[in-house]
């Protein structure tokens, strides 16, 4: 049996629990715009051709954020094909993904996506092959309130009130050579800065997103941030982050490890931050914005991989691209994740799960017919419901074991945090142990235990193995159960998590 102690403490927090941690994201790639949350025709469409099911199960999921138009996509785009009759808009050719894009969704359909979704909106513009005017144009377009030419071009195309965006990100990914405009460190930094000092000038308020790198992989990762962040210093507010996890063959300790990856990632970036902090000598502190992240398969073989669609030539208005099938395990590594993001709240401010539907998904859907949720889908909406109020600063101490590539590691990850107004502390818990179950006592510190208010576990049904997905005939099959090995006695609560699992205890609390 693995065993596990979890002090928490009232008075030991590292802040309030960013609600925007619990965001997600809409490229135009694969099916995850058309045929995903747009589809004029389907059976739940409303009438502007949003699927209400896929809205239904956004707002289930928790979303608070979705970062838009992409990813990859937008260092090739034209914000303004993306505008005005729909009829008169460009059909153009996405290098990107290799597809053909319409143009039928774009910035006024995205807001008003958007707005029935209740969800802000992180606009990311286009550094790869255009710049500071085009960057300042749709800060003026998106935001101004009119008497101006691309304010009152808004207003001729249907919208009178301004979007009002608050966060943009400075273009995606152009640390990397497959980026359509890749850049040097110090080309990006230089133009980044320009593009944003031009933005603020058209709306002040705005809060700016820079490129970091696509991954701690990335030959140039701690010397870009720094660079770049040499140039943006004064005139952003978050630098982002990418990572993507996937299981290799015989290593499941490791991929279900992944979260010190992401840990060592996070402060990585902080330290490199705060070090151009204190060189520069500035005031401000520079968040954490890890824009991109989930579980992907990107080393698999399909007909939906990028470079398939690519072979087979020809341009294709959106094919399935990387629609994964994710399983338990995915699940439960996707729970850490949330746990290091949730962890590091004091400093990850912003953070999207890419995508939202279909591509890389917790959601998927099938033209014409059901959308669904994939396993992935309950660790996320379970921790945006129930992580309100503080973060605590857990004190863990856990059983550990061997993995190829991270070393000795916890067995037991956890993260949780404490409600003032609700009287409620969640603990989000999970056993990494592939083979035992696992007893974690928890003592609670500067608070009285009152009663379990909600036990739930993510774990392997019986009579399945750790690779069922909730896919076809088995997609009710992979969820959360009530989780029944749940006591409290005086100041201490005793769980048994059962091998390979996500839990949520979630705990009346009364101050000392």
């Amino acid at each position: 049996m693995t065993r596990a102690t979890i002090t928490l403490d009232r008075d030991f927090t590292a802040g309030p629990v960013p609600r925007r941690i619990f965001g997600s994201f809409v490229e135009h790639m694969g099916r995850c715009v058309y045929t995903g949350i747009y589809e004029p025709g389907h059976p739940s469409a409303d009438e502007n051709g949003f699927r209400r099911d896929v809205l239904e199960l956004v707002s289930e999921m928790g979303v608070t954020v979705v970062r838009y138009p992409g990813g990859n996509f937008v260092s090739g785009y034209r914000w303004e094909d993306g505008v005005g009759p729909v009829a008169e808009r460009p059909r153009r050719l996405d290098g990107a993904w290799h597809t053909l894009e319409t143009n039928a969704f774009g910035l006024h359909e995205f807001a008003g996506w958007a707005k029935q979704a209740g969800v802000e909106i992180m606009e990311a513009i286009n550094l790869g092959t255009r710049g500071v005017d085009a960057a300042r144009a749709l800060v003026e377009y998106a935001n101004h309130p009119g008497g101006t030419y691309y304010s009152d071009l808004r207003r001729s195309n249907g919208a009178e009130e301004p979007f009002d965006i608050k966060l943009w990100c400075l273009g995606n990914e152009m640390d990397g050579p497959w980026q359509i405009g890749h850049k040097t460190a110090d080309e990006y930094g230089r133009l980044a800065q320009e593009a944003g000092k031009a933005m603020r000038l058209v709306d002040p308020s705005i809060e700016l997103v820079a490129c970091g790198s696509s991954n701690s992989g990335m030959p140039t990762f701690g010397e870009w941030e720094s660079t770049v962040l040499g140039h943006t210093y004064d005139v952003v507010d978050y630098i982002s982050l990418h990572a993507y996890y996937e299981e290799t063959e015989g290593d499941a300790a490791s991929f279900l490890a992944s979260a010190v990856d992401m840990d060592h990632f996070i402060e990585s970036v902080v330290a490199t931050a705060d070090a151009v902090r204190a060189r520069g000598k500035h005031s401000k502190r520079i968040n954490l914005s890890f824009d991109e992240w989930n579980v992907w398969y990107a080393r698999r073989d399909g007909d939906d991989m990028p470079s398939t669609i690519e072979a087979r030539g020809g341009w294709y208005e959106h094919p399935r691209v990387i629609e994964d099938h994710y399983n338990v395990t995915d699940a439960v590594v996707v729970g850490t994740l949330l746990n290091s993001l949730l962890r590091h709240g004091d400093r990850v401010a912003i953070a999207n799960q890419a995508q939202l539907v279909n591509v890389i998904a917790p959601i998927l859907t099938e033209e014409g017919g059901a959308a669904w949720r994939q396993s992935i889908f309950w660790p996320f909406a379970r921790m945006s419901e129930l992580a309100r109020g503080e973060i605590l600063r857990l004190a863990v101490s856990s059983d550990r074991h061997e993995t190829n590539r991270f070393g000795d590691v916890d067995t037991v990850d956890a993260a949780g945090t404490y409600d003032d107004e609700t009287g409620r502390v969640a603990l989000f818990l999970v056993n990494r142990g592939l083979d035992e179950a696992a007893d974690v006592t928890v003592a609670v510190r500067g608070l009285q235990p009152g009663q379990v208010v909600r036990a739930e576990v993510l774990t392997i049904p019986e009579g399945a193995d750790r690779f069922l997905t909730s896919v076809g005939a088995d997609a009710d099959r992979v969820g959360l159960t009530p989780l029944r090995e749940v006591t409290v006695e005086g100041e201490t609560l005793s769980v048994r998590l059962p091998a390979l699992s996500w839990a949520v205890v979630e705990l009346d609390v009364t101050r000392d």
